[in-house]
């Protein structure tokens, strides 16, 4: 009987494991991919994970090691020696994933692996990586990739991309470098098949080609990407020579990651965390955010107490104010939201600031006079006064225009002075218009009933 891939669970694994029923293990394996393995070794036991792990061939337990969510790999590899990391996972992966696997050891432990690794070619390759921060280019390449010299005849190109190609795992591009390694160009593939063995590099290359140096942001590196549908990216230093190369996986793994933070942070947490960290862990990223809300509670209490005699004269005021708060942090969240996304896919430069708020503005007096005119039209027939109509109304298109320019400002200002802009739709822009939006609520109902009562 075959065995299906529908058929396999994680109760079906754990007692193959219980029972040692190896070959079975192995049936169940070969049935899987990588990620599959390592979404069930998420769910096991260490002792289960780790009886599962050593059926596994070595390339295809590395693969298996970088898929496994990161809380789980950290607790997996401390059940391991340095020399055990180093002979039996960093041997089998690209330098791009070895550097961050080792990134994520306690300092020492990181030194000892480094120490461990026999090929101390790509034991250098690694320590060169570790140097680059892992949101920049140079932290998201491989040191693994295929070049040739311009100046070298086809037979030559042939004989050396044959040595090279057996340490990268994928072949999307042939570089052409100088003799001073600087990159110049991109050699087709098809072309060497069809050139002569006597034809030179120099003759047959393709000139034009896209290039990221080192230290230029992750984010550059996906907006390139994107914007010339690249599967690969070579990489360069300050005098243009090759470095590296980034795989299109690599980039859409970074694009994961930046976008959980951006959900977090908006979700008003300071730190990466998940549901299986420890408690104090968890406690830590949420906090923060948390005592911030809360003194903006008590400032917008404290406001609210200010105009104590207006509310206790005219207390049908009290009955629009959860209005006029939620409504200015619902449209502050929208319009740094949209000025966020703007900032992350690079279409809002210095130049388009002005018209982008000019454009909120105008955003903001028609979702104002819509909202405001509903709100009239309701409180005309339900409100105890002409006045409290008024005021009401006047106040929520006020704090609509209000919350739409501040939403659009503050994330243009905290990336102005280089602090993730993400913060800007969370927490901070919604207890900053309920603040505002009360205290233009009572200023305008103080104007309002002057005039009307």
């Amino acid at each position: 009987m075959t065995l299906k891939t529908e058929d396999i669970s994680l109760d079906l694994i754990r007692r193959a494991i219980k029972e040692n029923q190896k070959d079975f293990l192995l049936e169940i394996v070969n049935e899987l991919y990588p990620a599959d393995i390592a979404e069930f070794m998420d769910d096991l036991t260490l002792d289960e994970a780790k009886y599962l792990y050593t059926l596994l061939d070595k390339e295809e337990a590395a693969d298996v090691l970088m898929e496994l969510e990161e809380d789980v790999r950290e607790r997996f590899l401390e059940s391991f020696s340095t020399q055990e990391i180093a002979r039996e996972f960093i041997d089998n992966l690209d330098s791009d994933d070895a550097a961050d696997l080792i990134a994520e050891l306690p300092d020492e432990r990181r030194e000892e692996v480094l120490l461990h690794i026999e090929d101390r070619q790509q034991a250098q390759n690694i320590a060169d990586l570790l140097v680059y921060p892992s949101n920049s280019a140079g932290g998201l390449m491989a040191k693994e990739f295929i070049k040739v010299n311009v100046n070298w005849y086809v037979v030559t190109c042939v004989r050396e991309m044959r040595k090279q190609a057996e340490e990268v795992e994928e072949v999307y591009h042939v570089y052409v470098v100088n003799d001073d390694d600087v990159l110049v160009g991109l050699l087709s593939l098809k072309s060497l098949l069809i050139a002569s063995p006597r034809a030179k590099v120099s003759e047959l290359y393709i000139r034009d080609v896209v290039s990221i140096k080192a230290k230029q942001k992750g984010e550059e590196v996906a907006s390139i990407m994107n914007k010339y549908d690249l599967v690969v990216l070579p990489v360069v230093d300050e005098l243009g020579r090759l470095i590296g190369r980034i795989t299109i996986d690599d980039v859409v793994d970074f694009i994961k990651e930046e976008a959980e933070k951006d959900y977090q942070m908006m979700s008003g947490m300071t730190q990466n965390i998940e549901s299986g960290d420890k408690i104090w862990e968890i406690t830590q990223g949420r906090l923060f955010w948390l005592v911030v809300a809360l003194f903006g509670g008590i400032v917008g209490s404290r406001v609210i107490s200010n105009y104590e005699d207006q509310i206790s004269v005219y207390p049908e005021m009290a009955f629009f104010m959860p209005l006029i708060a939620a409504m200015g942090g619902n449209v502050g969240v929208q319009s740094s939201a949209l000025i966020v996304k703007g900032l992350a896919n690079n279409t809002i430069t210095t130049g388009s600031i002005l018209p982008k708020l000019w454009k909120e503005v105008s955003v903001g007096i028609i979702n104002g006079l819509v909202c405001s005119g509903i709100l009239l039209f309701y409180s005309f027939f339900f409100a105890p006064s002409l006045a409290l109509s008024m005021t009401v109304s006047v106040a929520l298109m006020t704090v609509i225009l209000f919350a739409s320019i501040f939403g659009t400002f503050v994330p243009l200002a905290l990336d102005k002075l280089k602090i993730d802009p993400a913060l800007a739709t969370g927490p901070f822009i919604t207890t900053s218009n309920d603040i505002v939006g009360l205290f233009i609520y009572f200023m305008i109902g103080r104007m309002m009933y002057g005039i009307f009562m």
